[in-house]
């Protein structure tokens, strides 16, 4: 019978909830006695509705109505065994102040888990609903030592989260992963939140030894991830790299979770003990396309780190790499990547072009064509021969049509005919680019057509913006002194122009590669100062406060940028970051 009134509930709150929008409508203006006579008539027709039970007992309690909702549910209780309603009556009970009946009718409800275990459901949901954590605490842990089987930890755990006990907290967390470990996923973004980046904060210290005292107790590799995880939160990848070699070695089928720690690293620019985990790959991987991957990667950061001195031992490190590997199309990548250290780092752009002249003679697929095309546009465009560039440019476009590869081609011809101050058919290509299926593509295509679009006006020589697309050429030349001399001359000379605030972040962009924190804090700032309306302010904020926290060291200076997005620019797209740096500067143990 009971069985049957729970399935009627369910059936009828489905069947009647349409007819109730009066109802809900006077509710939610406040006209509670209109809201409770709507409701008398559709339980009327509906006795087992469990939405219309609860509105009314509701609605009387807002009406203060205490006598009427306990009559109301009294008689809920003789009609029916459904111990949900004794936590409803000793809610009421406790509206009135009468703690003593409230308890009472508490007791019971959790009484009558003892006697079925599955009352656990219904009890537990309604002291939560009436936030009763403590109460719905007692109901689940009840329920788990009558009936093993249950596991309520993750309901736990957001109970002990929501009571601020966060050692329980996160105990529970780990126990339902360990039961479950298809949910680990959720269970760290569930952690996520109540953790910081900073390795002393209370609540990382509280995680870190639970994940210790896990190990001690039983080796288990799900204790050394969620270790290497929070160490990674900690950006401390050296700790997390010897977590991921534990796991490693116990299941040594895949480098891919220390090949990942890698890419996370060089991402943190975190470059030292990337490079370390990279070697480890290189002297561990047995399958050729891990080792490719990892040498190339490798090769990446070297040449990032490296001084003109080091080039000709970077050279050499190639010529040993396609001694072993072969230069085939399965060294395809590293290939484009010698060509590209020969023309942007060597400047001998003649090798590189002969070089990958000669890759284009390798059996290629027209997507590995494309590939080397696009390379070579690109080392065109570095000597600035945009015509020839944009023949290879076009070339991909008309043999991969709609790839993204032909859409990246595509924002490439963009930008070289920007490079040359044929403004009006790059705003051509890149209004196409909008809708670009590459997200990425498709804003670098935005920030650049507003950029030409911005400033084309101005003046009917375009001479600042001419400038501004020269120094931005520069820069992709690596010429990066001569850029920001001449962004410095668009600033002396054109002081008045919307080229301004561009010019300055770019230059203060350029300042900070070459480590002069001064020069770009100066520039972050005058962007604030005088263009506190334009569209480059969030940025200037955003950036001047990473300088600040990672560079200069002034974590107050950095948080009150981070503040000011969070309160002047909830539409920025750093909204997010500023409030989860902020947060962790304030020393916030959660969100």
């Amino acid at each position: 019978m009971k069985i049957l009134y729970i399935l009627c509930l369910l059936i009828s709150t489905q069947v009647f909830s349409q007819d109730d929008s009066f109802a809900k409508e006077y509710f939610k203006n406040g006209d509670y006695e209109k809201a409770l006579f709507e409701y008398k008539k559709l339980y009327a027709q509906s006795s087992s509705n469990i939405n219309y039970i609860s509105q009314i007992i509701t609605t009387h309690q807002q009406l203060e109505q205490y006598a009427e909702a306990e009559t109301f549910i009294t008689e809920l209780i003789q009609r029916v065994d459904y111990p949900s309603f004794l936590v409803e009556l000793g809610y009421n009970y406790q509206l009135k102040k009468d703690m003593a009946q409230a308890n009472l009718s508490y007791r019971k409800a959790l009484a009558s888990i003892d006697e079925n275990p599955n009352n656990v459901f219904a009890v537990a949901r309604s002291f939560q609903n009436h936030t009763l954590l403590n109460e719905a605490i007692i109901a689940y842990e009840k329920a788990m030592v009558l009936k093993p089987d249950y596991n309520f930890n993750l309901q736990l755990a957001q109970l002990y989260g929501e009571q601020g006990n966060i050692e329980k907290m996160f105990i529970s967390y780990i126990d339902f992963a360990e039961a479950n470990p298809l949910s680990l996923g959720n269970i760290k973004r569930a952690i996520n939140d109540f953790i910081s980046e900073k390795s002393e904060n209370e609540n990382n210290v509280i995680f870190r030894k639970i994940i210790l005292k896990k190990l001690q107790q039983e080796p288990n590799l799900l204790w050394n991830e969620l270790l290497s995880w929070l160490f990674i939160q900690q950006k401390d990848f050296k700790k997390a790299f010897a977590q991921e070699k534990a796991i490693f070695n116990r299941q040594p089928e895949s480098l891919l979770r220390i090949e990942e720690l890698a890419a996370i690293a060089s991402n943190e620019n975190e470059l030292d003990i990337a490079k370390e985990i990279y070697i480890f790959i290189t002297q561990t991987a047995q399958d050729a396309n891990t080792l490719l991957e990892a040498h190339y990667n490798l090769m990446q950061l070297e040449t990032k780190q490296s001084s003109k001195e080091n080039y000709q031992a970077i050279d050499a490190t190639y010529q040993e790499l396609f001694k072993k590997f072969g230069t085939f199309s399965q060294t395809l990548k590293l290939q484009i990547a010698y060509a590209h250290f020969l023309a942007f780092y060597k400047n001998d752009t003649k090798k590189a072009t002969s070089f990958l002249e000669k890759t284009l003679e390798l059996p290629l697929s027209e997507l590995q064509k494309a590939e080397v095309k696009l390379e070579l546009g690109d080392i065109l465009v570095l000597q600035e021969k945009f015509n020839d560039a944009l023949i290879y440019y076009t070339q991909i476009q008309r043999n991969l049509k709609n790839s993204t590869i032909s859409q990246e081609a595509r924002y490439k011809v963009a930008k070289a005919s920007y490079y040359k101050g044929d403004f009006k058919w790059a705003e051509s290509q890149l209004k196409i680019l909008k809708s670009s299926t590459s997200q990425l593509i498709a804003n670098d295509a935005l920030d650049l057509k507003l950029l030409i679009t911005d400033n084309k006006y101005e003046d009917s020589l375009q001479t600042a913006l001419k400038l501004y697309a020269k120094a931005d050429l520069l820069s992709f030349q690596n010429r990066n002194d001569e850029s920001i001399a001449l962004l410095s001359k668009i600033l002396n000379e054109h002081k008045t122009e919307p080229i301004i605030p561009q010019a300055l972040f770019k230059q203060a962009q350029l300042y900070e590669d070459k480590i002069q924190f001064d020069k770009a804090e100066a520039n972050y700032e005058a962007i604030i100062a005088n263009y506190r309306d334009g569209i480059l302010v969030d940025d200037a904020y955003f950036k001047l406060a990473e300088l600040y926290e990672n560079k200069l060291n002034q974590p107050e200076k950095a948080k009150a940028l981070y503040e000011k997005i969070i309160f002047d620019h909830a539409d920025s797209i750093y909204f997010v970051d500023a409030r989860k740096k902020y947060r962790a500067l304030r020393g916030d143990a959660i969100n």
